[in-house]
């Protein structure tokens, strides 16, 4: 009876995970990690991809930083004793094709025998529901129903250096704060003749040109009526690279550029005809309050 697993959740592999009391020590992909921490679930650690160094990117981070949350690096290149010694009792990755966790090696878990969660990012899943299966997590790691901590009070999971969430007070919002942005959006959209175009910049020479249907989010512009443009046929599913004349000669009105470190800024590539940029992080975290702000730039950027 000792051994008995009282607390489980199947994670987007369909991989049923048990413990015998819930995980209270988390450590995460910095994208789950920070979705995490905005529903309610402070993790004691996050790691990197193979795009980010040894720095945490803070277009990544979301609130990581000002929580006080630690940064272990690349998760390929993790220091395994270090994060041995964190004690985690639960990881919590991304999947982007629901079958394997994006950004550690699986093998790290299986040493360490910690469970593993991975949660689906990708175009299988509707965004509405993504967001949905973070909240599902954080509920099932002891977050609040609404999925906000309480203000001044220590989240499930936090390090025992970090004592109370310091930034509890800044993430107390609506329960849903996603559904009033949408709707400002869907207003801004129906307003403003205005075609967008999200890209990823790669150097002088050349782009990658995000397909709206690839990404959840941008999915989601076009519902909302926000005419996201598609880069046209080629190879890449989720990714068309050309040079800049090609993004250029899709007219857009507005650029969404890729905002994150490893990506190349509006600062160092060539203007796209006339067109307006704006940020967007195609690794935003999966959380309410994120996109609820995601949305109300876009609506901004839209009516400017």
């Amino acid at each position: 009876m000792s051994d008995m697993k009282v607390w489980g959740f199947t994670d987007d592999r369909g991989t049923a995970l048990g413990a015998v009391r819930g995980p209270e020590r988390v450590v995460a992909y910095v994208r789950a990690g920070a979705a995490l921490l905005d529903l309610g679930v402070t993790p004691v650690a996050v790691y990197g991809s193979g795009h980010d160094g040894e720095g945490l990117d803070p277009v990544k981070a979301g609130e990581l930083e000002a929580a006080g949350v630690p940064y272990l690096g690349p998760g390929r290149t993790l220091d395994e004793a270090r994060l041995r010694s964190l004690g985690p009792e639960l990881i919590v990755d991304v999947t982007y094709d629901g079958k394997s966790a994006y950004a550690l090696d699986e093998g790290v878990a299986e040493r360490l025998g910690v469970p593993l969660a991975a949660l689906s990012v990708g175009n299988e899943l509707p965004l509405a529901a993504i967001i949905g299966r973070f909240r599902e997590l954080a509920a099932a790691l002891g977050a609040a129903p609404d999925g906000v901590a309480s203000a001044g009070a220590a989240s499930p999971g936090a390090p025992a250096d970090v004592g109370a969430d310091p930034v509890a007070a800044h993430r107390v919002a609506p329960a849903d704060p996603v559904a009033p942005a949408e709707a400002a959006l869907r207003d801004a959209a129906s307003r403003a003749d205005v075609t967008v175009l999200a890209l990823s910049g790669a150097g002088p020479d050349q782009v990658h040109l995000a397909r709206p249907q690839a990404w959840p989010e941008l999915a989601r512009l076009r519902e909302l009526g926000v005419q996201v443009v598609d880069p046209g046929p080629g190879p890449g599913a989720n990714w068309l690279t050309a040079d800049w004349e090609h993004a250029a000669a899709l007219r857009p009105d507005l650029v969404l550029f890729d905002s994150r470190a490893n990506a190349v800024g509006p600062e160092a590539f060539p203007p796209v005809g006339h067109a307006r940029v704006a940020p967007w992080n195609p690794e935003t975290p999966p959380s309410p309050a994120a996109y609820a702000r995601f949305f109300e730039g876009i609506a901004q950027a839209l009516l400017r």
